[in-house]
């Protein structure tokens, strides 16, 4: 799956792009949230940057996935901005530096668009295999209070099925551009 994302064309990829960003503008979910967390495209994930700028010209805060420096495996969520410090973490992933952008507590965020390996048509997600999702989105099990957790992919990312774990964290939908 990791090898068909990333032989889509430059083309594809754009296109990928704007169908998301239009989604972002005509969904209920993503339209008119104030915190919003998603991902810097890695790795020839969707592309998000498009959507991003839209959300900044509504006027919405957008976070980004930073490794959790104290608890190895979880994410922490911190603000991005067109001016934010970034740096690199451990995978060569841009992330924003958190000793210079606002971080915000994960059961504050209203939607969180995670990237994802696989999808099935159950909603299934399949990750890189790290669980850092899961393990930072654990408490939605519980929480009342809780983001909406959406996966995005291409479509060429869909299979027939994909197994189940007792770790997994359900997802609200699959957007798949």
């Amino acid at each position: 799956m990791r090898a068909a994302r990333n032989n889509l064309t430059r083309s594809q990829q754009h296109h990928a792009a704007i169908g998301l960003k239009k989604h972002f503008n005509q969904h209920p979910s993503f339209k008119y949230v104030k915190s919003l967390a998603i991902y810097l495209p890695n790795d020839g994930e969707v592309n998000t940057n498009l959507a991003i700028k839209q959300a900044w010209k509504h006027g919405q805060h957008v976070y980004l996935p930073v490794l959790d420096p104290i608890r190895k495996g979880f994410l922490w969520f911190v603000e991005y901005k067109p001016n934010s410090r970034m740096r690199h973490n451990r995978f060569g992933i841009a992330e924003p530096d958190p000793r210079f952008n606002k971080r915000i507590n994960t059961k504050f965020l209203q939607v969180v668009g995670l990237p994802l390996v696989a999808f099935d048509r159950d909603g299934n997600r399949l990750g890189m295999g790290g669980g850092f999702y899961d393990r930072s989105f654990e408490f939605c099990r519980q929480s009342s209070i809780k983001p909406k957790l959406f996966g995005l992919a291409h479509r060429c990312q869909q299979v027939n099925e994909l197994p189940l774990e007792s770790w997994d964290i359900q997802l609200e939908g699959i957007i798949s551009v």
